[in-house]
């Protein structure tokens, strides 16, 4: 969601969220706490929510099954691919940051720094963390915050988010969605265009490098909706399990779909599982960058959920900005290239081989989460607990 992206307040969605930190559905603390992030105490066999959270059923922790139908998702190129950066905190011990309303919205600039409404949040946060239009990437990110509670468990998620002072206790956002379990299913969040996740399905600064191996969970994609998405009244231009499209989606100039040369696919909408069917080998698509070869087998294993609009001609991965580190940062010392790339580069033309070739899981559905059958990949493991 960006640029004219007032959807959230012309709609209502603005959620005054509780500040007690309390899980949602009410259940206690886990009596083995995860780790901290970083933490060697994970034994063998199990993972870190921190940095692989939700459940094993978890949209996000679903592999395709062998049941999966396709249909080929008639992706246009793009002139660019970049990230759109999750700002994921999870320091539930920190001192807690004020968040306040702010009027700004998906607006470009220093006004989403201004707080001009009542308070609505409070979240622990390491207020030295700037976000702002001096840190951020690109004019008018999505800028979706996910942060644990103190409880160590509670997600709280807001978007747009902002902090621009270090000196301050305060930060801003627009949209509030409401809480999820790190420990749960975890498929909502503060991506305003589907309302889906701000935490799961992200590419986190531990993955995909030289070492990582294999990605073990779906990503997500922003794309450009003029030019990939589907819209109609019947359908609203969304798909489960995304629950809503942009708010200009029906626009007839710059509404989903509108600057194809041909009709857009009806399948690919607003929450669309985008994926390689296993009819492709991978090998066969001419990738000459390791990286791009570890995200096309991510992408046949898990597939990607369309959660955002980019609203320009550029298609986006969703990526990891925390108090730890950002994505793109590691991905350039890794690789020696940066991830925001062009069609002139080996990784620019191997995204483009890639994306050309996606197909959605036309029956990627609640009852059939990955389109059913036997999975393509084990199920993630049980949470780590300490020594």
């Amino acid at each position: 969601m960006k640029k004219r992206m007032l959807l959230c307040m012309a709609t209502g969605l603005l959620l005054t969220c509780s500040c007690s930190g309390n899980h949602p559905n009410g259940n206690e603390p886990t009596p083995n706490p995860s780790p901290a992030p970083g933490d060697s105490t994970v034994m063998p066999g199990t993972r870190d929510p921190f940095k692989w959270p939700f459940s094993a059923t978890s949209i996000w922790n679903t592999p395709i099954g062998d049941e999966a139908e396709y249909v080929h998702a008639g992706l246009e190129r793009v002139a660019t691919m970049t990230v759109d950066e999750d700002y994921i905190c999870l320091t539930p011990t920190e001192d807690m940051l004020k968040i306040y309303k702010s009027n700004a919205g998906w607006s470009s600039g220093p006004g989403r720094c201004e707080h001009t409404g009542e308070l609505i949040c409070e979240v622990p946060y390491p207020k030295s963390w700037e976000i702002s239009p001096d840190t951020w990437d690109g004019l008018t990110p999505n800028a979706a915050l996910a942060v644990l509670m103190p409880d160590g468990r509670t997600i709280k998620q807001l978007q747009p988010f902002a902090h621009c002072d270090p000196a301050s206790d305060e930060g801003t956002a627009t949209y509030v969605a409401a809480d999820e379990d790190i420990y749960g299913e975890g498929t909502y969040g503060a991506h305003g265009g589907s309302e889906l996740s701000a935490i799961g399905g992200t590419l986190r600064i531990h993955e995909l490098t030289p070492t990582s191996g294999p990605i073990r969970h779906a990503l997500k994609i922003n794309l450009w909706g003029a030019k990939n998405l589907y819209y109609d009244a019947e359908t609203g231009g969304y798909r489960w399990p995304a629950t809503r499209a942009d708010s200009y989606a029906a626009e007839e100039d710059n509404g989903y779909g509108r600057k194809r040369t041909e009709p857009a696919v009806k399948e690919c909408r607003m929450g669309a599982l985008l994926a390689l069917p296993p009819s492709i080998n991978i090998e066969d698509l001419g990738l000459v960058t390791e990286p791009a070869k570890i995200l096309a087998q991510a992408l046949q294993d898990y597939g990607a959920y369309v959660v955002d609009d980019t609203a320009w001609d550029v298609n986006a991965f969703i990526t990891e900005w925390s108090p730890e580190g950002r994505f793109k940062d590691e991905f350039q010392k890794n690789w020696g290239f940066s991830f925001s790339t062009n069609d002139q580069t080996d990784w620019g033309k191997d995204l483009i081989k890639i994306f050309a070739q996606l197909h959605v899981v036309v029956n990627n559905t609640e009852a059939t989460p990955g389109g059913g059958g036997n999975p393509r990949q084990p199920l993630a493991p049980p949470f780590a607990i300490r020594f």
